[in-house]
């Protein structure tokens, strides 16, 4: 959420960042909500100071022992016209929250301004695609050679866009899952979190998955709960309502979680495969820190998100976001593309952004400064770190052999007791 004071002050900047960004947002309806808001609070505060007043002159009269008939006739005319100015106070209130639920976050001024992913700038590569003797597979013609994906029962047990994982895929994504873990933790410095994968309508409000992006979540009608399309959710809301100490800052968070998502609008998008699947294993990495901070605690996030491809010897590329891009809380975001020879392009595989105090202004999340004074809201940032699903795809085409087998990073190979190959 904006800050209010904000888009009061400065609505011609709102107005362009949103354009930048491709809204149908119009801040001039902001304007006038707001304008009538604090028109009706004003007549409410003015009739509830001549209600005072007339209430200490009705005293008076009465002490006096004169008749007060008149003034309480006035005081039950001010009463009934308080009540009806309380509930188009409550309306105008209820129908600016809702615009301001709607609006994005501001980009940050080094975000570059395009329209779509096409104009998306190429930050870095890393590692070299390596180069085949012959025409590399898909991943899903690998995993049903080799016995391990079986889209097919996937589809009998729930329906498309789920799979179920056998024997050694089973396991090399249980290794992946705890490799991501050990190295955020151990190395990184993220606490491991084991969260609820079910949410209230409030905590997927605080990180803006609600009201804007219902249609991509799974609810829960009978109970108003949320399946989370990621542990951002839950380990963004950890603190919500409360005020931190500026001593507890930067805090870090790692949660491998299963992840739920509608894939609404992705109709003919990916049909086949683990690129993009209803559940799905992800582990997420968030951090709370000082305003200050945060763009520093951006890079030091991509490079953890990069540390585990290097580490898994995975070509890749990473792009800045352009403003039409971007997701609806950040206020910049890395993405980082993994190289997929089967596919023969880069891929998505982590995302990780800075949401400014957008969150936390919606959760009211703050920090009391170490130097006193009010309490601030705390910036939070996230990143895969990684989606099991999209790594284990990666390590399948980028180790495939021309036999049909799979060699395995030697990272990986401890989580596998030695394996060194799939065949």
């Amino acid at each position: 959420m904006l800050d209010l004071k904000l888009l009061q002050r400065e609505p011609e900047l709102v107005a362009r960042a949103l354009a930048d960004r491709g809204s149908s947002l119009d801040v001039a309806e902001f304007t006038a909500l707001d304008a009538r808001r604090r028109a009706l609070l004003g007549e409410v505060e003015a009739l509830k100071a001549e209600r005072n007043s007339v209430s200490a002159q009705v005293a008076e009269r009465k002490r006096a022992g004169q008749d007060a008939a008149d003034l309480i006739e006035r005081m039950g005319e001010v009463n009934a016209r308080i009540k009806a100015l309380d509930q188009e106070l409550e309306t105008a209130q209820a129908g600016l929250d809702d615009w301001m639920l709607a609006v994005p976050n501001i980009p940050h001024e080094s975000v570059p301004v395009g329209r779509d992913e096409n104009d998306n700038p190429e930050l870095s590569r890393w590692g070299e695609a390596r180069t085949f003797s012959f025409a590399p597979k898909e991943h899903w013609e690998l995993g049903e050679a080799l016995g391990g994906l079986d889209f097919e029962r996937g589809a009998k047990l729930a329906g498309s866009r789920f799979v179920v994982s056998r024997g050694w895929a089973a396991r090399l994504e249980r290794a992946l899952a705890n490799f991501f873990l050990d190295i955020n933790t151990r190395e990184h410095g993220y606490t491991e979190m084991l969260t609820p994968l079910m949410v209230n309508r409030q905590t997927m409000t605080g990180t803006g998955q609600l009201p804007k992006f219902a249609e991509d979540l799974f609810h829960l009608a009978d109970w108003d709960y949320f399946l989370i399309p990621t542990a951002e959710v839950s380990l963004t809301n950890l603190y919500a309502g409360e005020i931190v100490d500026e001593s507890e800052l930067p805090m870090a968070f790692a949660a491998q979680t299963p992840c739920f998502r509608s894939e609404a609008g992705s109709y003919g998008k990916d049909t086949k495969g683990l690129i993009r699947m209803h559940q799905f294993t992800k582990v997420e990495m968030v951090r709370y820190t000082q305003p200050e901070a945060s763009y520093e605690n951006l890079e030091l996030m991509r490079g953890h998100a990069e540390a585990l491809l290097q580490r898994l010897e995975l070509p890749y590329r990473v792009i800045t976001l352009c403003t039409g891009d971007m997701g609806f809380a950040a206020c910049k975001t890395y993405d980082i593309e993994v190289w997929l020879p089967g596919q023969g392009k880069y891929r998505e595989i982590s995302s990780c952004s800075n949401c400014g105090d957008f969150q936390a202004r919606r959760m009211n999340l703050r920090y009391r400064p170490a130097g006193g004074g009010k309490p601030l809201y705390v910036h939070t940032l996230n990143g895969s770190g990684l989606p099991v699903g999209r790594t284990l795809v990666a390590v399948m085409e980028n180790g495939q052999q021309e036999d049909g087998s799979i060699v395995l990073p030697r990272a990986l190979r401890p989580y596998m007791d030695g394996l060194e190959r799939i065949a």
